[in-house]
């Protein structure tokens, strides 16, 4: 008698599962015209994702409602080319932004939000404000005050380093715009760095990333980022010595954009 094996699943079914490409059919020896028009479409997307307008004042008062506030500075990035051609200036604050964090350097506070444009404007106005708006409760619930947050223009993640060190800050959150993908244009991801000064590596730093509407959600993230901020201060250290063991629930994607 012949037992029966698994149920048949077709390439339908894997296309459920993922938004990456796959049983795109064939017209010819080309695709269908549908599945050409759907990448050139979400090719644009990602375009447009590096180039949008970083939403600054809007990010500065939404931080305010939240109770934090916030400084604006800038990268050595002059524009928008400038920061897509040499990286190095997007890790470099420029001097008007150094004098005024210098300004602003009192007594040595436990954590700083720092929000950078990053490869995608979009996913930061997208989805800053609303993780910031879940992570507050999280670290007061842990004793932990957020100082104060830096809102960074032609920011690459490094450029926390410099901010943190300035402002004396034992713990550095950078929220930036991740790499656009073609199936996610506006994914936003978080690295923390203990003692955070110029010259770290990312071996120093964790992430929590992919945060956006088809990927991890606002209370999610902020409950990992959290833990992460936890314990990295408890244990000083960030990077690849801290695992998130944080074991949290279960994804739940993002319903309101």
């Amino acid at each position: 008698m012949k037992t029966p094996g698994p149920s048949s699943r077709s390439l339908t079914d894997l296309r459920d599962l993922t938004p990456a490409r796959v049983a795109l059919g064939r017209a010819g020896a080309s695709m269908p015209t549908k599945a050409l028009l759907e990448f050139t479409l979400d090719h644009a997307r990602a375009r447009d994702a590096v180039h949008a307008a970083f939403e600054v004042p809007a990010l500065i008062a939404g931080l305010g409602s939240l109770g934090v506030p916030a400084l604006e500075v800038s990268s050595q990035a002059r524009n928008r080319k400038d920061y897509l051609r040499r990286p190095d200036l997007g890790r470099l604050l420029d001097p008007a932004s150094r004098d005024l964090l210098a300004k602003h350097a009192g007594s040595p506070s436990r954590l700083v939000i720092v929000i950078g444009d990053g490869l995608s404007p979009a996913a930061v106005d997208a989805h800053a404000i609303e993780l910031v708006r879940n992570l507050v409760p999280r670290l007061a619930a842990d004793g932990i005050e957020i100082g104060v947050a830096v809102v960074a223009s032609g920011a690459r993640v490094a450029l926390g380093d410099e901010i943190g060190a300035i402002l004396g800050a034992r713990m550095v959150v950078m929220l930036i715009g991740e790499r656009p993908g073609l199936s996610a244009p506006d994914s936003l991801g978080a690295y923390l760095t203990f003692a955070p000064k110029p010259g770290l590596t990312d071996a120093e730093r964790n992430c929590v990333s992919n945060i956006h509407g088809s990927g991890l959600g606002y209370d999610e993230a902020a409950f990992r980022i959290a833990w992460l901020v936890r314990e990295g201060l408890a244990r000083e250290i960030t990077g690849v010595a801290l695992k998130d063991e944080s074991g949290g629930p279960t994804p739940r994607r993002i319903t309101t954009i």
